[in-house]
């Protein structure tokens, strides 16, 4: 949801390393390829990638490892484990990408689950644009569209249990994956809760260094992309929870968890709770956890040694720097296992 992404975008993201904390998974590393998504709504194809357990053990390689973040191994094109697996789908927040989600996508195929995730155009690393940041439609509508290929690709859909989706997202993830839970927003509420917040609020502030007027934005903004195949759904520090409507979020039936990371450093932007959008408790079926000492951004991955000195050099934002008594790796290892328990997954 906020611009540093951009200082840095030129940086693969990645995650974190395998801990022996975390349940025993089958093999060491999960299996890991690419492929390609086609969908009517964009001019270009949609890159995608899937993560998943692992049957052969094939060569290993690093994915999104670069001087700023560690990366994460997997084995490239390996033999996907017999039997059916639950499918998680994941969207990336504002200049991610899908490899720098590497820490979570592997763990949880460590745990018997094929995730599938997406780069958004327009909102992904060096391709990130302010005016194109608000079409929440378009970005629902990756996953919808990838939803739809995976199920038809005949090197995945046998492997998956089509009756177990589930969509997790970071930041305007977060939001992405709201809105295919069913979760409308409305152009009005946005621009109220800019006006009212100004720049302390992370995306108002982002939008209007791009020149967007949080009163005019575009349709896209107020798209309906409920996709019920999905029946989980996933929310960490989701972005725009403010400009949710009521009525929507009545009409959520899906199972949903919310993630917060922090109690004192919370974003604006992405405050679920009772000092912000409220979300947890304006949603039936819904829980929530909160990680501490940690803040927005220590959901990115774990960073190689030295990385926060060439951010500084390089006058980019801090974000491999935490609150004080913050351990990354810890966090995330928190989150695994928060996921994969309300998910279900074995091993959790």
């Amino acid at each position: 949801m906020k611009p540093i992404y951009l200082a840095v975008a030129f940086f693969l993201a990645a995650g974190l390393k395998i801990s022996p904390v975390l349940a025993e998974p089958q093999t060491d590393y999960a299996g890991y390829d690419r492929f390609d998504v086609r969908a009517a709504h964009r001019s270009m194809p949609i890159a995608a990638s899937v993560w998943y357990p692992a049957d052969t053990f094939i060569y290993r390689a690093p994915v999104g490892r670069n001087i700023i973040w560690k990366g994460t191994d997997a084995y490239v094109g390996a033999a996907i484990a017999p039997g059916q697996h639950p499918l998680v789908l994941l969207s990336h927040g504002s200049g991610g990408n899908m490899d720098g989600l590497g820490w979570l996508s592997s763990q949880l195929a460590l745990r018997g689950a094929i995730v599938v995730a997406v780069n958004h155009p327009g909102t992904t690393s060096g391709d990130s644009s302010p005016r194109r940041t608000p079409l929440i439609g378009e970005r629902a509508a990756d996953i919808s569209a990838t939803l739809d290929q995976v199920l038809s690709n005949t090197a995945f859909a046998p492997y998956i249990d089509h009756q177990n989706i589930s969509a997790i997202g970071f930041s305007l993830g977060g939001t992405t994956v709201l809105n295919l839970a069913g979760v409308r927003f409305d152009q009005t509420l946005y621009a109220q809760y800019c006006d009212k917040f100004g720049n302390a609020a992370q995306d108002c502030d982002f939008l209007r260094k791009g020149g967007v007027d949080p009163d005019h934005l575009p349709d896209d903004f107020v798209a309906s992309s409920r996709d019920d195949r999905i029946v989980r759904t996933v929310a960490i520090e989701p972005g725009m929870g403010f400009a949710a409507t009521q009525t929507s979020l009545a009409e959520v039936t899906s199972a949903m968890l919310f993630i917060g990371l922090g109690e004192e450093n919370k974003w604006v932007a992405a405050d679920f709770g009772p000092n912000g959008s409220n979300l947890v408790a304006r949603i039936q079926n819904a829980s929530s956890a909160t990680f501490a000492p940690a803040y927005h951004l220590t959901f990115l991955g774990e960073c190689m040694p030295g990385a926060a000195e060439i951010l500084k050099e390089e006058g980019s934002e801090p974000i491999c720097s935490d609150p004080p008594g913050t351990d990354r790796a810890q966090i995330h290892q928190k989150i695994v296992s928060a996921i994969a328990e309300f998910l279900n997954l074995s091993g959790s």
